[in-house]
């Protein structure tokens, strides 16, 4: 190749470069966002080259813009970060039976007859391999405030097998058939770390708690590719429909994992998705030994597992260090039996991975904080951004050791307005000076990551936000806010949501905040969430959601 050939094709590789570069510059917006250091920063104009933040709060428009927007004074805040959600779950539940916010039992067993109806063509067909499957009832919110029973829906699904999760995921009603299916009857006895319920003659009632849920839920058909994927989209539709740019999903298959990595590679993931691997699935050394996942567009993360520690408070499993004030002889479950935790901890740190362990009573929290010191002992290459997962009653004396030992707490603003009409009757007020503490957290100096826990909250970051705020429910009660002490400012919730969420995946350095060099996820809403009533974040409404640059969403 002469010289002359050499300078065209350089030519021609420039001009090539330069094409593919889109300089988009969004002018008269109403921004928001935190700077690396928490710090609220305001701006009027944003300019992005591709995928990356090039200039923000410009004295003046760039030159080579390709696409110039005019922002029509809307507000602009980071694209919002779901620190704990189950992706898939929130795709299935969108697509199964939802019983959230029934007012009985019999409006619940109502709902499922309407859906099965809706949905299929003969609900009493003797085909005991179709599966009707919901979640979403809380006994605490119904009149008799008791769990529960299988006669209920035996009584109008007589030869198909019924699995409903309760809403915090910790506990499945079920009908006759699942429990002949899985060998349950009079003398099977509650596995460790879980609870099958019996009546005062001994027969189960169709109650199965924490890690007795599996004797029928690991016989449900495993969902192949195209449901998968259906799922997947359903989910992605809603959550970028909320302003959710990234969520972190807690607790994956290697099902799962193979399929988020098929998706990521054919670009098929609209979102970014923080995934962990969960502790309990059988090939989990495979994974591990596998290492880090990160594609290059950072759509997909895979370094982290996700350990389960107890059950829920609504169910009265999570791991108490005293007897629950309700239940004089129950001291909750330990789903991850106590003697196997060291090397449980001992191999996910081995593996230089983070470990995210599920916590919600004071003894789980305790045992995890006392194995992660431990274990930062022995692996000192591994100690930075481990995580609780809910840390939602935590005894007074432990709450500093997140900071000491640099654990972050990660929470769900919107479980403790759910729980607040049952969490004293649980625990006792005296208890309840550790319980959802978030202010106190941050007094402290820990960084929060925050979340819904979808689909067992409902996904909107704005309820959260608001919960956060307010500590208050969709209907503003408690007036004054339920332990309104441990509230936080607007731009701390915002931070828990961002900035922190994204420090919690190790990846404050490519999303969370709008900076230069920065990935341009970003989210325009229809108010100013630092200036309208606090009453009105909740009902805050996304208009447009952008990942990398490109418009993903628009009402």
């Amino acid at each position: 190749m002469n010289s002359i050939h050499k300078i065209l094709l350089c030519t021609l590789l420039t001009f090539i470069s330069y094409a593919a570069q889109s300089l988009t510059y969004i002018e008269n917006v109403k921004g928001y966002t935190l700077n690396q250091h928490g710090k609220l920063v305001t701006f009027k104009n944003i300019a992005f080259e591709d995928d990356f933040i090039v200039g923000i709060n410009l004295p003046q428009a760039p030159k080579g813009i390709t696409n110039k927007i005019d922002g029509n004074g809307k507000v602009m805040l980071p694209g919002l970060i779901d620190a704990h959600g189950h992706i898939l779950g929130l795709g299935q539940n969108l697509l199964e039976v939802d019983l959230r916010g029934s007012s009985s039992e019999d409006e619940a067993v109502k709902r499922i007859l309407a859906f099965v109806s809706q949905h299929e063509a003969d609900s009493t067909k003797d085909d005991k391999s179709q599966w009707i499957i919901g979640d979403g009832w809380n006994q605490v919110l119904w009149p008799s405030k008791e769990f529960p029973s299988k006669a209920s829906l035996d009584a109008v699904i007589k030869n198909r097998p019924v699995v409903l999760s309760r809403v915090d995921g910790h506990a499945v009603w079920v009908n006759s058939v699942a429990l002949e299916l899985a060998g349950i009857d009079a003398n099977t006895p509650s596995p460790s770390g879980g609870e099958i319920v019996k009546d005062e003659n001994g027969q189960p009632t169709g109650l199965l708690i924490d890690n007795a849920e599996d004797l029928v839920t690991r016989l449900i058909p495993k969902p192949n590719l195209e449901q998968l994927s259906l799922q997947l989209d359903t989910a992605t539709d809603h959550l970028l429909a909320l302003g959710i740019t990234s969520a972190h999903d807690a607790g994956i298959s290697k099902q799962v994992y193979d399929f988020y990595q098929q998706q990521a590679a054919s670009g098929k993931l609209r979102m970014r998705v923080y995934a962990m691997l969960s502790a309990v699935d059988p090939q989990i050394d495979a994974m591990l030994a596998t290492g880090h996942i990160r594609t290059e567009d950072d759509m997909l993360s895979i370094r982290s597992v996700k350990a389960y520690g107890d059950g829920a408070l609504g169910s009265r499993g999570a791991a108490l260090i005293e007897p629950y004030s309700d239940d004089k002889d129950n001291h909750g479950l330990l789903v991850t039996p106590q003697e196997e935790l060291p090397n449980l901890f001992n191999k996910v740190l081995g593996a230089n991975f983070q470990l995210n362990f599920h916590a919600i009573g004071d003894r789980a929290n305790r045992l995890a904080l006392q194995h992660f010191a431990s274990t930062f002992k022995t692996f000192p290459e591994n100690t930075e951004r481990h995580r609780i997962e809910h840390a939602q009653v935590i005894a007074v004396e432990d709450i500093p050791l997140f900071k000491t030992l640099g654990v972050i707490p990660s929470m769900q603003p919107t479980h403790a307005t759910s729980d607040m009409n049952m969490a004293e009757d649980r625990i006792g007020k005296a208890r309840l000076k550790g319980a959802y503490a978030w202010r106190t957290f941050l007094e402290q100096g820990s960084r929060i990551a925050f979340g819904s826990d979808f689909p067992v909250e409902l996904a909107n970051a704005f309820h959260g936000l608001h919960a956060a705020v307010t500590r208050q429910n969709a209907n503003m009660q408690p007036k004054t806010g339920w332990i309104p002490e441990e509230k936080v400012s607007r731009q701390e919730a915002l931070r828990g949501f961002t900035l922190d969420a994204a420090y919690a995946a190790f990846q404050d350095d490519k999303i969370g905040t709008l900076e230069v060099g920065k990935r341009a996820d970003f989210i325009f809403v229809d108010r100013d969430i630092f200036e309208v009533p606090a009453s009105d974040i909740r009902d805050t409404q996304v208009l447009e959601t952008w990942i990398n640059g490109k418009q993903v969403f628009s009402l």
